[in-house]
């Protein structure tokens, strides 16, 4: 069984976000000795329900490279970076200097999106229909790129023949890549051309499935183990209905964690959902005492 690490979904999204919630957030996960910690990704949300949580957004990777200039040993991630809704070039030179800037602490987690409205508002209206094609093309762009080869690449929404890329990732090519998601198109991208997958809201049962599914497409197209990750909303002593969360006691929430761990999981992103500067880091530190330390006992 792998070893388990955990990481913080940061207070840079939702009413109420500020840099007084980031800033003591990523204090507290650096004092606990948390892993990671992890921005969120949307630019222009549409106004139905389902994004309501990003009505208040900080933008994701300008936030990494702010919280990766303030702490020097945290890893940084987004969870996840909406990449056809960029170009993949200039995703390529910002995520390649956040890595470079950070002494390598950069983890990214990509997706497609889901609202047609919103690659609308950011002009974008054609491409929510080849997204997938698009992501798959600009992770290719990346390592390509961040290898630092200088041999043409001819793709479908980006060619380039005569270039210079400088400077490299401090992690090079090998900058973890994860995928968020759930459909079949995710877990090939996830095995065949990412590090690994990153899931959203799926309890250890549904995600030992989605494990399987990865696996087999790393293995057919000869790539190392996957990285297995899942990012939880975390209810303290109540249980949410209709989603999976990290909820109730603590010591249930332990034997969920046991359960990712059971099917793979090695890193659990937590959003605490809290933005409040002192009652963020009140939930990091009770999370901390009653899950975190028990499930790594």
């Amino acid at each position: 069984m792998s070893a388990l690490t955990f990481g913080l979904c940061l207070p840079s999204f939702r009413l109420g976000a500020s840099r007084e919630g980031i800033d003591a957030t990523v204090d507290a996960a650096d004092r606990l000795g948390w892993k990671t910690v992890w921005s969120t990704d949307h630019i222009l949300p549409d106004k139905t329900a389902r994004a309501d949580d990003y009505a208040s957004i900080f933008d994701a990777v300008a936030t990494l490279a702010y919280v990766a200039g303030r702490n020097p040993r945290v890893g940084i991630g987004v969870s996840v970076l909406v990449v056809p809704m960029r170009n993949a070039v200039e995703q390529a030179k910002t995520l390649a200097s956040i890595d470079n800037l950070s002494g390598g602490r950069l983890t990214v987690g990509v997706g497609i999106g889901w609202s047609e409205i919103e690659y609308a508002n950011a002009g974008l209206a054609d491409r929510f229909h080849v997204r997938g094609a698009y992501l798959d093309e600009a992770i290719r762009v990346w390592r390509h790129l961040w290898s630092g080869s200088e041999e043409p690449f001819q793709g479908r929404f980006q060619s380039f023949d005569e270039f210079r890329f400088a400077p490299l990732p401090a992690q090079g090519a090998n900058v973890p890549i994860v995928v968020g998601g759930r459909a079949d198109a995710v877990f090939q991208r996830a095995g065949t051309l990412a590090n690994g997958f990153h899931s959203t809201g799926i309890g250890p049962d549904d995600y030992a499935g989605c494990a399987k599914n990865v696996r087999a497409a790393a293995v057919a197209a000869g790539r190392p183990e996957p990285i297995f990750q899942a990012r939880c909303r975390v209810f303290f002593d109540e249980t949410p209905q209709g989603f999976f969360a990290l909820a109730g006691s603590g010591e249930q929430m332990v034997a969920q964690v046991a359960a990712f761990r059971a099917v793979g999981v090695s890193h659990i992103t937590v959003d605490l959902r809290e933005n409040d500067p002192d009652r963020a880091v009140a939930a990091m530190e009770r999370f901390d005492r009653d899950v975190v330390r028990p499930a790594l006992a």
